[in-house]
C-alpha cells in the first residue's frame, strides 16, 4: 500500500525531469574562410622561411626603445589594460574553487520564546513533565536559547558540465585579456614609434629649408649687385625676398609642429613635456623579411587582434553551453556536523554531537523562460564573437597584403625621387653659372631653387611614409612586443 502511494510523487518527479531535458542545441562554432595566398604583383624569390620578429631587432634605435620602456612604465592605457588581465585572472581562479564543495566553520547562539499555543510551546512543556528525562534535559520554557557550533558543507554536483564550462569560459577570457593587453602595447609602441619618426621627419624638413635659404642668399646677393650695376630689375629682388620670407616662415610654421609632436610623445610616455631625444635616421625597409617564404596562416593567428578574438570566441562558446547546462536539474549535496545543545552547560558533552547530510534535486520549471533568454543571448553573443574574429582575420590579411605591396612601389619611388634630387642639385649650379655668364635669366634661377626644395622635400614625405608603412608592417607581421 505504502509503494502504491510513492508512485505518483515518483511519476511525477521523472516527467518534470524529462521536461527540462528539453533544452535547445548549442550553435557549433563555425569555421572561418579559407586563407589565400599572398597576391603581391611584384614577386621576390624566397630565401629561407619567415621567422617570428622581436621588437628590439626589429627597431633598433636605442632613443625609440627608451621610448617603449617608458610607455611600459607609465602609459596609464598601459596600466589599465594590465589591471584588467589581473581582474581576469581573478575571475579564473575564483571560477576553480565552484567546482569544490564550500566549507564553513563558525558558532551560532539564538535564542526563541515560544507562545503558549503554539507547537513548540506545547510540546516544551510537555517535554518538562516527562519522566524519562534528566534535569539537563529540561528545556527554559520562558526563554529557549540554542547553541551551535560546527561545520557546514555544501557541493553542487557539476553533473552536466555547467560550472565546467563556466571555469573553460573564464580561462578563455583570461587568454583573451592577455592577447589584449599585447595588442595595447603594440598599438601604443606603434604610435610612440609614427610620432617618433614624424619628429625625425621634421628636423629633416627645417633642415631642408634652412639649407635652400642659406644657398638662395648666395643667388640673392648676386641679384643685389646685378641690380647695382643695373644688369637687373628692382622686380627681380623683390621676387628673391618674397621667396626667402615664403622660406623663413615654412621654417617657423615648422617648429610649431615639432613642439605638437613632442607634447604628443609625452603624454603616451605619461611624463610631462620634455626634450625628446632622437637620432637623425628614419626607418630603412628591412628586406631580408621580406625576401623569406612567409606563412600567411602562421603569421595570421600570431597576431594578438586575432588571438584575442579567437579566445573570446572560444569563451563565448563556453558560455552558451554553461547557458543550456542550466536547463537542467542542479543536484546539491550538503552536510553540518558539529555541536548542538539548548544549554551552555551541555554543548561540549559528546552527547551533544549532531550532523546531517543533505541531498536535493531542483529543477527548473517556472523560470525557463528566463533561462531560455539567457541561452539566446549567450548564443547571439558566440555569433557575434565568430563575426569579430572572422572580420579580424579578413582585416589582417587584407593589411599585411597591402602593406607589402606598398612596401615594394615604395622602394621603386624611392629610388627615381633620390635621381630628381641628384639632377637638380646639379641643375643649381649650373643655372647660377649661366646667370652670371648671361645664359639664364632670374627666373629661371628661382624656379630652380623651387624646383629642387619641392624634389627634397617629395623626397622625404616618400621616406617619412615608407617608414609609416615599416612601422605598421612590424604589427602586419604579428612582432613580439614582450
Amino acid at each position: 500500500m505504502k509503494r502504491n502511494k510513492l508512485k505518483p510523487v515518483f511519476w511525477s518527479t521523472a516527467i518534470i525531469v524529462l521536461a527540462s531535458c528539453a533544452v535547445p542545441k548549442v550553435t557549433t562554432i563555425k569555421e572561418v574562410k579559407e586563407i589565400p595566398s599572398l597576391n603581391i604583383s611584384e614577386s621576390i624569390p624566397g630565401n629561407g622561411d619567415f621567422t617570428e620578429i622581436n621588437l628590439n631587432t626589429y627597431f633598433t634605435d636605442e632613443n625609440l626603445l627608451e621610448l617603449f620602456e617608458q610607455v611600459k612604465r607609465a602609459n596609464p592605457d598601459f596600466k589599465i589594460a594590465r589591471q584588467r588581465v589581473e581582474m581576469a585572472n581573478s575571475f579564473l581562479k575564483r571560477s576553480k574553487t565552484q567546482l569544490l564543495p564550500s566549507m564553513e566553520v563558525g558558532a551560532i547562539i539564538s535564542g526563541d520564546r515560544y507562545g503558549k499555543y503554539t507547537m513548540e510551546g506545547v510540546g516544551n512543556y510537555d517535554t518538562n513533565l516527562s519522566s524519562n528525562i534528566t534535569e539537563q534535559q529540561k528545556i527554559n520554557t520562558d526563554f529557549t536559547p540554542n547553541y551551535w557550533m560546527g561545520a557546514r558543507s555544501n557541493w553542487e554536483i557539476d553533473a552536466w558540465g555547467k560550472l565546467k564550462n563556466k571555469k573553460l569560459s573564464a580561462q578563455n577570457k583570461f587568454l583573451a585579456s592577455r592577447e589584449g593587453l599585447k595588442l595595447i602595447q603594440t598599438d601604443l609602441f606603434t604610435d610612440i614609434a609614427n610620432l617618433y619618426y614624424d619628429l625625425i621627419t621634421l628636423d629633416k624638413r627645417l633642415k631642408i629649408y634652412q639649407d635652400n635659404y642659406n644657398l638662395q642668399k648666395r643667388a640673392f646677393e648676386i641679384i643685389k649687385a646685378q641690380r647695382e650695376v643695373g644688369k637687373v630689375t628692382e622686380l627681380a629682388v623683390q621676387q628673391f625676398k618674397a621667396q626667402n620670407n615664403n622660406w623663413l616662415a615654412e621654417i617657423e610654421h615648422i617648429k610649431v609642429e615639432i613642439v605638437t609632436v613632442k607634447q604628443a610623445i609625452s603624454t603616451l610616455t605619461g611624463v610631462y613635456g620634455d626634450d625628446i631625444k632622437r637620432s637623425e635616421k628614419l626607418l630603412d625597409t628591412n628586406y631580408d623579411i621580406l625576401n623569406k617564404n612567409i606563412d600567411v596562416d602562421a603569421v595570421i593567428h600570431s597576431r594578438p587582434d586575432v588571438v584575442s578574438n579567437y579566445y573570446t570566441l572560444q569563451a563565448s562558446h563556453a558560455d552558451a553551453k554553461a547557458a543550456r547546462a542550466a536547463f537542467y536539474p542542479r543536484i546539491d549535496v550538503g552536510a553540518t556536523f558539529g555541536l548542538n545543545s539548548f544549554s551552555a552547560e551541555t554543548l561540549f558533552k559528546p552527547a551533544s554531537l549532531a550532523g546531517q547530510l543533505l541531498g536535493g534535486l531542483m529543477v527548473p520549471v517556472f523560470n525557463k523562460g528566463q533561462l531560455k533568454y539567457d541561452f539566446n543571448i549567450a548564443n547571439s553573443e558566440q555569433e557575434i564573437a565568430f563575426l569579430n574574429y572572422q572580420k579580424s582575420v579578413t582585416t589582417a590579411f587584407n593589411e599585411l597584403q597591402s602593406i607589402l605591396k606598398q612596401t615594394k612601389i615604395f622602394h621603386r619611388v624611392l629610388d627615381l625621387k633620390q635621381e630628381e634630387v641628384k639632377f637638380l642639385d646639379k641643375g643649381i649650379e649650373v643655372s647660377n653659372d649661366l646667370y652670371i655668364t648671361g645664359y639664364a635669366n632670374y627666373f629661371e634661377l628661382i624656379n630652380t631653387q623651387k624646383s629642387k626644395i619641392q624634389a627634397e622635400l617629395a623626397l622625404l614625405e616618400f621616406q617619412h611614409e615608407n617608414t609609416r608603412n615599416n612601422v605598421l608592417l612590424f604589427k602586419a607581421l604579428g612582432g613580439r612586443v614582450e
